[in-house]
């Protein structure tokens, strides 16, 4: 299950882990206009873990899921 909503700077996606056990924390989307942040609470440190992507790295991260295994460069599209 996930849910979307629409905030003032950034559209907020949560991810709800469902299912069999054992389950894991919420993992909340945070997309800006110049970066996305993934979350997750751990609650063996009893702390939230951010990552920071870039767009550049977002997009990369999108193309890689389709892609077999392997190192690519990713190069700008020309006009």
């Amino acid at each position: 299950m996930f849910s979307i909503e629409h905030d003032f700077d950034a559209t907020v996606i949560t991810l709800v882990d469902e299912g069999p056990a054992p389950l894991t924390e919420d993992v909340i989307v945070n997309a800006f206009e110049e970066c996305v942040t993934i979350e997750q609470y751990d609650p063996r440190t009893d702390r939230l873990n951010r990552i920071t992507l870039s767009m550049a790295q977002l997009h990369d991260l999108g193309a890689a899921l389709n892609l077999p295994e392997g190192v690519y460069v990713h190069s700008p599209e020309t006009p």
